[in-house]
């Protein structure tokens, strides 16, 4: 073994349209590499085998699951996004949080100023911080 290295596991297709929208929102993101299924599969053709990414600067590997789990991602894994500024907090709450569902509404609990946790609409969860 020499890493671990967070692996997300969609399923229905979903690995993309997840990608693509955490670049689009969450700073620092990006997508290094991807393989995807061919048309012999088993997967359907162009859905994710593996892509590597990084994600706030977490490295991250993405899979499209071609087989149907009766599990999906759980809070009890997630991004923790220390924020710099309100306007940064608020602006990824807004943005993670729509079409998902809020865990914990933004506040101040006694260990940060502002702090949520939340659902984005892909399942996964993500934490935030005002730092």
């Amino acid at each position: 073994m020499t890493k671990a290295t967070p692996f997300l596991m969609f399923q229905h297709g979903k690995a993309q349209p997840a990608l693509d929208f955490y670049l689009e929102h969450v700073p620092d993101s990006r997508i290094d590499a991807v393989e995807r299924f061919g048309p012999d599969g088993p997967g359907p053709e162009g859905t994710i085998i593996r892509a590597h990414a990084v994600i706030a600067g977490q490295p991250v590997m993405v899979h499209d699951s071609f087989i149907t789990h009766g599990f999906d991602f759980t809070p009890s894994w997630s991004f923790f996004l220390d924020c710099d500024d309100a306007a940064t907090f608020d602006r990824l709450f807004a943005t993670l949080s729509e079409g998902g569902g809020v865990l914990m509404p933004p506040g101040n609990y006694g260990w940060s100023r502002n702090f949520a946790w939340i659902n984005d609409r892909f399942g996964v969860s993500w934490q935030l911080n005002l730092a």
